[in-house]
């Protein structure tokens, strides 16, 4: 039986034991070892692997020794419950010994469970599992989490159903962060959340969502974007001890006034071209880049950067200049025009 997008997912999270093989397979390997290790507990219970209801083998063994699949499938453990045999990493080599066990299974035995990358139309192994009745293939494709998905997460953690922003905010960050990234964002939300009843919002997300790739720079180019020239000389001073290059400055800089470029020039006004950049920004850091793009107003933001595009190729020509100098100069005029 063949099953892929949130059907894959349902049946992942509650896998029917009466079946006597189960296959995974995706491009992303985090995305698969994920559903693979809630599916082996849904089939097992808490204390399915401590009790020795698992076996794990490795592809490589298997194709050693193909007995290994049928003897572990047949296996009786010195405690009670469903168990199952984890084949990691399968590929078509290994389709006629998984063929063969699937054949000879019978009830009580063993769940097989299969995991490989995404395989095409045509793999023999994906073919097996999709051809037998007693048998089910999840594809798991990149897509990002639906709010089912989302919804399945939070309950794992612990939490209950988010307000309506704080959705929204975990739908967006799921767009952009990796599955593991994002269970593990999840998981520090519940412990931020903890004793806490009240529903999750944007701000929350916010506070635990992962910081911005460049977000030391964030002080800098906010002092810049609110004209604050006054705050300006020691937050340069203190960015230039840490090591961070001219140029990466003054890329950071571009990149900043193109958001609030874009967040100005949004056909649904500034809220909304906040909520459609990407990477998102949640909460206070969303609301602080309203205000800047606001203040200062479509006109200004094209002066600002055509000078930055201007800093921008004097530091990546051939002439000999002072570039920290020049950046700091170019940000400080910034300042100052955000002034006016």
């Amino acid at each position: 039986m063949k099953l892929q997008g949130a059907a894959a997912l349902r049946y992942l999270a509650a896998p029917d034991p009466g079946k006597a093989g189960l296959l995974i397979h995706g491009a992303d390997p985090m995305r698969v070892a994920l559903k693979r290790q809630e599916a082996i507990a849904a089939l097992l219970g808490p204390g399915g692997e401590a009790e020795m209801r698992l076996v794990r083998i490795a592809a490589s063994e298997l194709r050693k020794d193909p007995a290994l699949l049928s003897d572990a499938m047949r296996a009786q453990g010195f405690f009670p419950g469903h168990r199952a045999v984890f084949v990691e990493d399968a590929t078509d080599a290994l389709a006629p010994v998984v063929a063969g066990a699937l054949g000879d299974w019978r009830e009580g035995d063993a769940t097989v469970v299969v995991t490989a990358a995404l395989l095409p139309a045509k793999s023999a192994l994906r073919r097996l599992f999709e051809g037998n009745g007693n048998a089910v293939a999840a594809a798991l494709y990149d897509d990002p989490p639906g709010r089912e998905e989302i919804e399945a997460e939070l309950r794992r953690a612990g939490l209950a159903a988010p307000a309506r922003d704080g959705m929204d905010a975990l739908a967006a960050l799921a767009r952009t962060l990796g599955p593991g990234d994002f269970r593990q964002t999840v998981e520090k939300l519940a412990l931020y959340k903890l004793g806490d009843p009240a529903p999750v919002t944007a701000g929350d997300i916010a506070a635990v969502a992962p910081p911005a790739a460049e977000a030391e720079l964030d002080d800098v180019l906010d002092a810049v974007a609110e004209a604050d020239a006054r705050a300006l000389g020691p937050l340069l001073r203190r960015i230039e001890a840490q090591g961070v290059a001219p140029v990466t400055l003054c890329i950071g800089a571009t990149r900043h006034f193109r958001q609030l470029h874009a967040v100005a020039t949004a056909p649904g006004g500034a809220a909304d071209g906040a909520g459609s950049l990407r990477p998102p920004v949640f909460g206070p850091r969303r609301d602080r880049l309203v205000r800047q793009a606001q203040s200062w107003g479509v006109a200004r933001l094209e002066q600002a950067l055509a000078m930055l595009v201007e800093t921008d190729l004097t530091l990546r020509s051939a002439a000999p200049v002072p570039a920290m100098a020049l950046v700091e100069r170019a940000l400080i005029r910034l300042a100052m025009l955000g002034a006016r």
